[in-house]
């Protein structure tokens, strides 16, 4: 064939591809589901396992392969872009928090199902790494139809930022794992010390150089010259990762971060965006067209299965991880139940994959599968999101829901606690000890496990004793070893759960009766509980290859288990010393003849009690005025809690004096509430209250 024949050629399957695409995509839309959707029927109709069709032949699947390449790198180039070094840091620890927890979680879920259906090690290890990562378009996407702003969105995208980091990581692990070096603890610490000393490098160089290139250019002021640069930067960072043994997404991805600390991230975004979407679109046609449906119908079991996975394990990861990081039971449930899907990040992963012969052909259709599925019910539980949240907080016992508030109350005053020198020595010391066991926990079992035949080999040739009694002393042997840093780590997480706890509750140093150690110690086990899912289940997730069935994460889950019953004591505690606080509140505003007094004078009170309410969360009156909207309304009906995360104490009434609050209590004008929280869900309650609004939802 000649080249102009070929180029012809060429362009008659462009024409093909982008034109079916354009119409399943408007198909997609027609019927209020997001265009990636459209995108992949499009490959799977291109594609060579639908019969029938002439176009779908082995040079459109190379071509549309090679152009998907192309989506890859600009997809991450912007996802960087989205990143800065100040960004991250203003999003924190919470959005870091949950993020490792429900990762964590989805990839030890994964990988014991992946191990239930018979798959090895690594392909189970590829799959639990795909149900980790939510898909941020489809999320954007679905965010953009409904027009949804405010407190829980922020939640939810900042947990997505962190997610793509930790997808960046698992990118650069896999290639290693999948490029032969195994699963040895050995080179799995050179991968991710390799890993972190490119990233380094790249990023001291590049913090050089791009900013003030992107930074010169964007000041000519031409579209065009800004979208060559932009596209440079991109490829050029994306071919030297590929060059020192990295994925190029990597490299695509730092540039979008260098691109961003220029400041002229939004502008040069804005000129790739159109290109962006061009290829990206061409990326979903490629993993379409790999899709072979007779394999998915002949996998329908593990497809259904895993997707149950993700929505259950999602929804329950990211609203647990959320709400222990300090974001209130409302926005986490909303953003658990908005990230119960999987997208962009999965295709890459499984692609990678199978690429490079690391997992089955079946395991990508099953994930696209899955993809498919999530994606069809995202629209729908973000749309049930306030219902589901509100819920989930009306079935919550009513121990429970005083907790969920003062848990609310204690994380808020934590962050803004002074740093003083004291209070960073005793939390470091126990936060380093942590780590450090934590590590050697890894390493031995990891190592334990690769060396387990050749060190009852050994032993054998030295001491002649029988197989089996040799096989005894070793696991015996490595079992103790293990168990004493696991007691270790338990120990040094509650050190650091009470370090934490008193920085909010000191003790006592004066021998008097301490009021404050119910909720101390409600805190306490509450802190223990997350620092044990955030250590434990990247840990679980790291050594699950190493461990015979599942064993680790059946041991997390007892103990994970044992600390939700002494968290469930704790509450018991807790809830006695509340009624007997808010006993107290009632009997000082009743003796001061606070029954309809105004703000000022109710707040003065509440500020002289306060001291013998060690724990209390903030606590502000709130008059309702006569054009208040809650007037009328039951405690029941307004769901105060449930809506904005704050709880209602006594009811200062001045026809019937103070009286604690009932569900069936109806409101009244002049009443005034005291309310208790943190700073944040006062506001929210305040405002609801008087006007009749949620703030930041």
């Amino acid at each position: 064939m000649s080249a102009s024949a070929s180029a012809a050629h060429y362009v008659q399957e462009v024409g093909a591809i982008l034109g079916t695409a354009a119409v399943t995509s408007l198909l997609s839309q027609r019927l209020h589901q997001p265009p990636v959707l459209g995108y992949l029927l499009a490959g799977m109709i291109l594609g060579p396992h639908v019969p029938g069709i002439i176009i779908g032949g082995e040079s459109s699947v190379q071509l549309a392969h090679s152009l998907s390449e192309f989506g890859v790198i600009l997809l991450m180039f912007t996802i960087g872009i989205e990143f800065s070094l100040r960004k991250i840091v203003k999003i924190g620890l919470p959005a870091a928090l949950t993020a490792v927890i429900e990762v964590g979680l989805m990839i030890s879920l994964g990988y014991m199902v992946g191990r239930l259906f018979g798959w090895d090690s690594t392909a189970s290890l590829f799959v639990g790494a795909c149900l980790g990562i939510s898909s941020t378009m489809l999320v954007a996407k679905a965010f953009e139809e409904q027009r949804l702003r405010g407190g829980f969105v922020e939640v939810v995208f900042a947990v997505l930022v962190f997610e793509d980091m930790i997808a960046i990581l698992l990118l650069a692990i896999l290639t290693g794992l999948a490029s032969g070096t195994g699963l040895s603890p050995v080179d799995f610490a050179l991968t991710v010390g390799k890993l972190l000393a490119f990233l380094l490098a790249m990023l001291a160089a590049g913090l050089l150089v791009v900013p003030r290139f992107i930074r010169g250019v964007v000041r000519i002021g031409r579209a065009e010259t800004t979208l060559i640069a932009g596209i440079a930067v991109c490829f050029g960072m994306a071919a030297f990762a590929s060059a020192s043994g990295y994925s190029v997404a990597l490299g695509a991805f730092l540039a979008g971060m260098l691109v961003s600390e220029s400041g002229e991230g939004p502008k040069v975004e804005h000129v790739i965006q159109p290109l962006r979407d061009l290829f990206a679109a061409v990326f979903f046609i490629s993993i379409g067209m790999t899709v072979d449906p007779v394999l998915v119908a002949q996998h329908w079991l593990p497809v259904l299965v895993l997707t149950a996975v993700v929505l259950a394990g999602k929804v329950f990861g990211v609203s647990l991880g959320s709400f222990l990081a300090g974001n209130g039971l409302r926005r986490s449930v909303r953003a658990g139940m908005s990230l119960a899907q999987i997208g962009e990040f999965s295709f890459i992963i499984a692609g990678l994959g199978l690429q490079t012969g690391a997992i089955p052909e079946y395991i990508l259709p099953i994930m696209v599968a899955v993809a498919i599925l999530t994606s069809l019910t995202t629209p729908v539980m973000v749309r049930r999101s306030e219902r589901g949240a509100e819920a989930v907080d009306r079935w919550l016992p009513d121990r429970l829901q005083t907790f969920v508030t003062f848990y609310d109350g204690w994380i808020e005053q934590l962050r803004s606690a002074p740093r003083s020198a004291a209070v960073g020595r005793r939390v470091r010391g126990p936060l380093v000890m942590l780590l450090v066991d934590a590590t050697l926990l890894v390493a031995l079992l990891a190592g334990s496990s690769l060396v387990h035949w050749q060190a009852v080999e050994a032993m054998f040739q030295a001491t002649h004793l029988s197989p089996t009694v040799i096989e005894i002393l070793y696991v015996g042997a490595t079992l103790a070893l293990a168990g004493v840093l696991f007691v270790g780590v338990l120990r040094r997480a509650a050190a650091l759960a009470r370090a934490l706890a008193a920085v909010v509750l000191p003790t006592r140093e004066d021998g008097k009766l301490d009021l404050g150690s119910a909720p101390r110690r409600a805190f306490t086990v509450a802190i223990e509980l997350a620092l044990s899912l955030v250590i434990g289940l990247p840990l679980v997730a790291v050594l699950q290859p190493f461990l015979p069935l599942s064993s680790g994460f059946a041991v997390f889950a007892l103990l994970v288990a044992a600390l939700g019953y002494n968290v469930w004591r704790s509450i018991g505690n807790l809830d006695g010393h509340v009624r007997a606080g808010t006993e107290l509140i009632v009997e000082v505003l009743a003796r001061q003849g606070q029954g309809g007094a105004s703000g000022p004078a109710a707040h003065q009170s509440l500020v002289e009690v306060a001291p013998m309410l060690p724990g209390f969360p903030d606590m502000t009156p709130v008059t309702l005025s006569a054009t208040s909207p809650a007037i009328g309304q039951t405690l029941a009906e307004l769901n105060l809690r449930a809506r904005t995360g704050a709880s209602v104490l006594s009811i200062n009434r001045a026809s019937a004096g103070v009286v604690l609050p009932e569900a069936h209590e109806r409101l009244q004008a002049g009443d005034t509430l005291t309310l208790a929280g943190g700073h944040e869900a006062i506001e929210r309650a305040s405002a609801l209250l008087q006007r009749g609004i949620v703030l930041g939802e």
